[in-house]
Order: C-alpha cells, then sequence, then structure tokens
C-alpha cells in the first residue's frame, strides 16, 4: 500500500486512527497497541502477503534472542553464553539480509570469477528488509551492551512494525520509541499533532507526486531508454536523478513523519536540506541522518575499535571501509559499492583537508564555491547510484562531458536553423526541452532557498492560510495520482 494512493489516505490511515483511539479511550491500552500491530502488518503484507510471514518470524525470533541475551545477565548457570546468544542473533539477521538481498549478486561473481554455471535463485527481495532488519540488529547490540531491556513483546513488535517508518526509515531506536508509545499523553487524541501531521504529510506528498515523479520520467530516459545523450542531455538526466532522489526519499520522510504524529509519535528528522551542505562530512550530517547514525554507531566505531592503535589514517581507513558496507547496504550491485567508496573518499578529502591541508595552504574556500564542488560530487557520484550497469553511467558521463556534441533543445535549435546546419542525427534527444531546464532550476531554488519541512513545521501555527496552503498541496497531488509509482528506497 502506498502513502500515495486513496486506499490509504482516505480508507487505511484514518480507520487505523479512530479505532486506535477509540481503544484508548476505554482504556483498552494493550489491544490498542495489538490494534497498530495487525494494522501494520496488513499494511505490510498489501504488497505480497507471502512475505508477511518473514516479517512476523524476525521479530518473534529477535524479541525471544534478546530477552534470553538480558536475561543471561540475571542468571547464575545458563546453557548457552550472552555472547554466544549475541552471535547466533548477528548471524541470523545478516545471513537473512544476505540471503534474500545478496545471494543471487554473491552466485553472478563467483561465476565470473571461477567460470563455474551455478544457477541463479532469482530471489525476489522481501520489502523493507533492510530497514526491519537493521532495526534488529541495532536492538541486538544495543540489548548486549546492557543500553535497554525490553520484554514486553508487544511494545516491541509495534517498535519494529509501526507503519508510517517500517517500509523505509526513518531508522527508529528503541529507546527513542517505545517509550512515546507508554506515554498516557499520547493515548489521547492531540488535534495540534493532528493538524501538523496533516500539514507534513502534504508537503511530503507534493514533494512525490507533483515533483519528484516528474524528475523521475526525465531521469529513466536519460538513464534507461536514450542510446546516447548530449551534453545538455546529460546534464538534464543526471540532475533530475539528483532531485528525484531527494524529493522521493524527503518526501517519503515527511509523509511517515505526518502520519506517525497522528498518533501522536514523533519520528527523528531524516534530512535537513542536503544540497545546501558545503562539504561531504556537512552533507551526511544532513543525508539520511538515521543511517549517518546507525553506521556511525554500529559499523564505523566497531571497526575503529578494532585498530590497536588508533590515528587519524586508521580513522580514515575506517571511514572508507564504513562506506563501502554502506554503499552495498543500498543493493547487490558494484555501481552501489563503488558510490559507497566514493562518499567515503570525498569525506576523507574533506578531513584532511579540514585538519591539515587548509592549515598548510592558508587557504579559506568561499562558502558559495564549496557548496558547488560539494553539489557537483554528489551529482557526479548518483550516477552510479542510479545505473544499473557500467555501460549506463559511462552514457551519462559521456553526455556530460560533451563527447557526442553540444545541443540546444530542440525548439530553440529549430528557431535558430541549427538543426539543419549541424548534421547531428537527433534520434536519440529525448529529454532536452526548455520546461526540463527550468524544472531543474526550480529544483535548486526549493532545496537551496525554501525552508524544509522541519523548518516549517516548527514554525507551524493553524491558521486560514495554512490550512489553505495543506488543502492546495493536497488537491494537487490527488490529481497526480494518475501515475502511482513506488518509492525509490523500497528497493533498497
Amino acid at each position: 500500500m502506498l502513502f500515495n494512493s486513496y486506499e490509504f489516505i482516505f480508507l487505511f490511515l484514518p480507520i487505523s486512527f479512530f479505532v486506535y483511539f477509540s481503544l484508548n479511550k476505554r482504556g483498552l491500552i494493550t489491544a490498542s497497541k495489538a490494534w497498530l500491530i495487525l494494522a501494520s502488518l496488513f499494511f505490510y503484507g498489501w504488497w505480497n502477503v507471502f512475505y508477511l510471514p518473514l516479517i512476523i518470524i524476525s521479530v518473534v525470533f529477535n524479541y525471544f534472542l534478546t530477552t534470553s541475551i538480558i536475561d543471561s545477565e540475571k542468571k547464575t548457570q545458563t546453557t548457552l553464553s550472552k555472547k554466544t546468544l549475541f552471535r547466533f542473533g548477528l548471524i541470523f539477521n545478516i545471513g537473512l539480509l544476505c540471503y534474500f538481498k545478496y545471494m543471487d549478486f554473491f552466485i553472478e561473481n563467483v561465476n565470473g570469477v571461477l567460470s563455474t554455471q551455478f544457477d541463479l535463485l532469482h530471489l525476489a527481495l522481501p520489502l523493507a528488509i533492510s530497514f526491519f532488519t537493521l532495526q534488529q540488529i541495532a536492538f541486538l547490540v544495543d540489548s548486549y551492551e546492557g543500553i535497554v531491556e525490553e520484554k514486553n513483546f508487544i511494545d516491541y513488535a509495534l517498535f519494529v512494525v509501526f507503519f508510517p517508518q517500517l517500509i523505509a526509515g526513518p531508522i527508529v531506536h528503541h529507546k527513542a520509541m517505545v517509550p512515546q508509545f507508554l506515554d498516557t499523553k499520547n493515548k489521547v487524541k492531540n488535534y495540534k499533532n493532528v493538524a501538523l501531521g496533516i500539514f507534513v504529510f502534504s508537503i511530503g506528498l507534493f514533494k512525490k507526486v507533483v515533483i519528484a515523479d516528474t524528475f523521475s520520467e526525465w531521469a529513466t530516459k536519460g538513464f534507461d531508454t536514450a542510446a546516447k545523450l548530449t551534453f545538455l542531455d546529460g546534464w538534464v538526466a543526471s540532475l533530475s536523478y539528483t532531485y528525484q532522489l531527494y524529493f522521493d526519499f524527503s518526501g517519503y520522510t515527511d509523509m511517515a513523519i505526518g502520519a506517525a504524529l497522528l498518533f501522536n509519535i514523533r519520528l527523528p528528522q531524516n534530512f535537513n536540506s542536503p544540497y545546501k551542505a558545503t562539504g561531504m562530512i556537512d552533507f551526511w550530517k544532513r543525508w539520511h541522518m538515521t543511517l549517518t547514525s546507525f553506521i556511525t554507531t554500529y559499523i564505523y566505531t566497531p571497526i575503529v575499535r578494532s585498530f590497536k592503535k588508533l590515528n587519524f589514517h586508521k580513522a580514515m581507513l575506517a571511514t572508507i571501509i564504513t562506506f563501502l558496507i554502506a554503499g552495498l547496504w543500498h543493493g547487490a550491485s558494484w555501481m552501489f559499492v563503488i558510490f559507497g567508496g566514493l562518499h567515503g573518499v570525498g569525506i576523507v578529502i574533506n578531513h584532511y583537508w579540514k585538519k591539515s591541508w587548509k592549515k598548510k595552504l592558508k587557504v579559506k574556500i568561499p562558502k558559495v564555491l564549496a557548496w558547488f564542488i560539494t553539489f557537483n560530487y554528489v551529482n557526479l557520484t548518483l550516477i552510479f547510484f542510479r545505473a544499473k550497469e557500467w555501460d549506463d553511467a559511462i552514457k551519462v558521463f559521456e553526455g556530460m562531458i560533451g563527447y557526442n556534441g553540444f545541443v540546444l533543445p530542440v525548439s530553440l535549435s529549430n528557431r535558430l536553423g541549427f538543426l539543419k546546419s549541424t548534421g547531428v542525427e537527433f534520434d536519440y534527444l529525448l529529454i532536452l526541452h526548455p520546461r526540463n531546464i527550468l524544472a531543474i532550476i526550480f529544483g535548486f531554488v526549493i532545496t537551496y532557498f525554501v525552508k524544509n519541512s522541519n523548518e516549517k513545521s516548527k514554525s507551524f501555527v493553524l491558521s486560514t492560510k495554512s490550512a489553505l496552503f495543506c488543502g492546495v498541496l493536497l488537491f494537487i497531488s490527488i490529481i497526480y495520482f494518475n501515475r502511482p509509482s513506488d518509492f525509490l528506497y523500497f528497493d533498497f
């Protein structure tokens, strides 16, 4: 079930909302939480009911395993040690993720290197497996280190499957979520939260169905359809995807945050105007912030601790390793590994610049130039993130450097008489149009000059103006429901 669908907005969400608070009003607190769990599982099973047992098994297994880890601290004699239970939990969760997400990728590479002929399993990727697995690995680690102690199955299950954040995050922590579900003040409808939730949800919906899906058409033509690209085509294709990815994923996050607010639950901020970043370090403090927090705590820190004598250079090596892993987490493709490696290198260069080169050269990069370098580096690296194969990425890069020529939009070229004089074949000129370039400019203005949804929510006041703004966004967005599409991060 998509957030940008009639059944979610007009059926699932209002029914879930009213039943939840009706049960709370009658004092049926456990029943209300059980209702949210069942509603969330229905939401998850809407795509493919055959994968519903997978998430249920994962939740039940991890709950009883972490309970055993917690109990092992209090028992003088246990069958399995705390460390053994912890390792078993990691093997189960990482093994589950690797089997469904990476097994065919592994077989393909083994066949390529060893010239073997192992058959691919052709496994369909279970929806949200990356997100609910990461969430439970974090809880497993925190339980092992004694940071959390959850002995209530209902609370644990709701923490994992709560539908607004289940499919694509934000990645949440137990200590931030469960206290909110237990807070008695959150059991009563809060109309201020309802108004704010609808406001934030409408912004996210507009970002997704109006802006992101428009950019999607041009990115798809550039990366998947066109045989080759000219200079402007290449830049329109790459920038279209850069803006599509941001508006798509941040739009989903806004809708998740808005939907959760209806239930008086506050999800963590996941984006903070990342395309305003003036360095790669700054970028990852603003982009997919909950993933940054996760990989820092659960990947980077253990790698750093593994070094006997830590120094700055080893810390930078740990950064690159961390981002290679983070890149692979996004999908079973070497394109994602390249993307992660490039971002790791970008952060390392940024750190070296701040630590030594800046002092030695005594040069201060102007803020505008720092932004320009950062944005273009991100744009170029996202080509690998989007490309299905190496050749797709090279095709876009060739266009961007003018390998296939520099061509003006068709309508303008016709007016100037350039098409006849150049003698260039234009059958592949699929995405270049003045409106596309104007849309790119619009994307830049929105991401750089307009306040983001988090900033707007902080200053939100329910008024005729804000209600009208929200209504207009919802009305326009619903008109665009005739072209529904999945969210990009559903594939990760």
